[in-house]
């Protein structure tokens, strides 16, 4: 007996695989890592599971993938719940995953020391980098979930401490889109436009309450530590509890322990600052009569060291009195000098009519001398005087020579004469 085959079309042997794959596979939980994950303009992730030995494509549709506790990524490991299913025009089966979790937080762990480690290496943690917290902020902006106890502790805090204006920017702080709203959020805060009506805030918390690691793992997302690496605005990370530490941490200017703690960093106590005042008060006047005091202790020491003031003027008084009587009787002296001098001048007149005889003697001997050797009284004992055309003296028949006119001054008068030379000798005639 000869067996017969069942003969299917290609759809029908593709419909009975997807029937059975689903039948038998219709809810399953599948543990693997994360490869060649990628999100389609869609909002559809499309990626694949892989362990040692095989892959398992698989697909994590617009309207799961929002509602994911954890955003899918590249060597993440999970657990993936959702059912089997074939896609007939490649011939291949696939995942629809309807749940994710991550396989356990030592993944997650290693995920977060390898960003960790990223992270620092591009300088986002370094300590050159963080801004100091305003002393007293007029403007405080939270950026968290408008729900729940974390805002309502920051606000009660900071209206215990010192009232202040608070700017709330709610966000997401779990699941999908929390990171990209968060940093949304604190870049919103930093770009405020100066006609917006809101103010710019002089410092920013972002919190969130308690949680697992996959609650809080949107404040590891690379999207919120470079926002708040960038933020021109000091701001304090206060993620968890006091033993949650998260990326955020790192990058922040400064990190609190939680919610509480981000409002006590921010503002100090009104009444401590007022409690101050009073003490710096009180100091200042006292500083000011301790002064004073000090300085009429100086006063009243120098005081002592002044003599009295009515025997230094006795005194001078009498120096005065003195140098009076003094200048009297030089006065009378002086005047009773110049009275015996005048009685000298009476014979004065004797002694310099002989003192002026003796000087014109004198005078008169000295001016015969200067008459004797005068050009005048040479001329009259018979000498003449030669000069050239320039008025210079000719002491030599050589110089005569040399000048062809020439004047001869004689004691009633001159004549002028030329010089005549002859060819075998030179001769110079004195008269024309």
């Amino acid at each position: 007996m000869i067996a017969i085959i069942p003969e299917y079309t290609v759809s029908e042997i593709s419909f009975a695989i997807k029937r059975t794959m689903e039948d038998t596979f219709s809810h399953i939980r599948v543990r693997g890592e994360i490869f060649g994950c990628k999100r389609a303009d869609s909002g559809h992730y499309y990626l694949s599971l892989k362990d040692e030995n095989a892959n398992l494509s698989a697909v994590c549709w617009k309207g799961i993938a929002n509602t994911l506790s954890i955003k899918p990524e590249d060597g993440l490991e999970v657990v993936a719940t959702g059912k089997i299913t074939t896609f007939s025009g490649k011939s291949n089966y696939q995942l629809i995953i309807e749940e994710m979790e991550v396989a356990g937080t030592g993944a997650l762990l290693k995920l977060l020391e390898e960003r960790k480690q990223k992270f620092a290496a591009e300088g986002l943690f370094d300590a050159s980098h963080k801004k100091p917290l305003p002393y007293l902020p007029q403007v405080i902006g939270v950026v968290t979930s408008p729900t729940g106890a974390v805002i309502r502790d920051i606000i009660h805090r900071v209206n215990d401490r010192f009232p202040t204006r608070i700017i709330v920017w709610p966000t997401l702080v779990q699941g999908e889109g929390a990171a990209e709203q968060i940093a949304a959020a604190i870049n919103g805060f930093n770009n405020l436009p100066e006609n917006s009506g809101i103010p710019c805030p002089d410092v920013l918390i972002v919190a969130r309450g308690g949680g697992s690691l996959e609650d809080l793992w949107c404040f590891n997302e690379e999207v919120v530590i470079r926002a708040v690496y960038n933020s021109k605005i000091p701001l304090i990370s206060a993620v968890g509890h006091e033993t949650d530490t998260m990326l955020i941490d790192f990058a922040a200017d400064v990190r609190a322990p939680t919610p509480t703690g981000a409002a006590e960093f921010a503002v100090p106590v009104k009444n401590e600052l007022e409690t101050r005042i009073v003490t710096l008060q009180n100091r200042l006047r006292n500083s000011i009569t301790r002064f004073f005091q000090e300085q009429k202790n100086i006063l009243e020491g120098l005081k002592r060291g002044i003599p009295n003031l009515e025997q230094v003027l006795f005194e001078n008084i009498q120096k005065l009195d003195d140098r009076i009587e003094r200048l009297n009787v030089g006065f009378k002296n002086y005047l009773q000098q110049r009275q015996n001098e005048l009685n000298l001048n009476e014979i004065k007149p004797f002694y310099i009519n002989n003192i002026i005889n003796q000087k014109a003697e004198t005078l008169a001997n000295l001016s015969l001398r200067l008459d004797s050797v005068s050009v005048e009284s040479v001329l009259k004992r018979g000498f003449a005087w030669v000069k050239d055309t320039q008025q210079r003296t000719i002491y030599n028949t050589e110089n005569a020579r040399r000048s062809l006119d020439l004047e001869v001054i004689f004691t009633d008068g001159s004549v002028k004469t030329k010089v005549i030379v002859r060819k075998d000798e030179l001769q110079g005639d004195l008269f024309d």
